[in-house]
C-alpha cells in the first residue's frame, strides 16, 4: 500500500470515528442536527472508501479498515464512553480481528 493509500485509510478511519462517536451521542440525546451529521459522515467515509476499492481492491480495502475500525471504535466506546463488555464479547472482538487478519493475510501464505 502506498503512502497516499495509508492516508487515505487513516482519513477515512478518522471520518468513521467521528460518525460513530456522533451517533452514539445522538442515541444520548437525539436530535436532528447529530442526525443530520451522522450521515454525513458516514457519506463521506465511504466516499473516500470507494476510492480505496478502486485503488487496492475491495477484499484489500474493506478487510483493513474493518479491523482498523473494529479496534478504534472500541477504544473509542471503552475510552471516552465508558462501555464495557464481558469475556465472551472481547473474545468475539479478539476472533473477529484474527479472522479479517487471516482473510487479509491468506493470499500471501498460500501464494496467490
Amino acid at each position: 500500500m502506498s503512502a497516499w493509500g495509508f492516508l487515505q485509510l487513516c482519513v477515512s478511519t478518522a471520518v468513521f470515528l467521528a460518525a460513530a462517536s456522533v451517533a452514539k451521542t445522538w442515541t444520548l440525546t437525539p436530535s436532528t442536527g447529530r442526525l443530520v451529521l451522522t450521515l454525513a459522515l458516514y457519506t463521506l467515509g465511504n466516499l473516500i472508501m470507494l476510492r480505496l476499492i478502486r485503488d487496492f481492491g475491495m477484499g484489500v480495502a474493506l478487510s483493513l479498515s474493518a479491523v482498523i475500525q473494529l479496534v478504534a471504535v472500541n477504544f473509542v466506546a471503552f475510552a471516552w464512553f465508558g462501555e464495557r463488555m464481558n469475556a465472551v464479547q472481547g473474545s468475539g472482538i479478539a476472533f473477529a480481528v484474527l479472522a479479517v487478519t487471516l482473510v487479509s493475510l491468506g493470499p500471501y501464505f498460500t501464494g496467490r
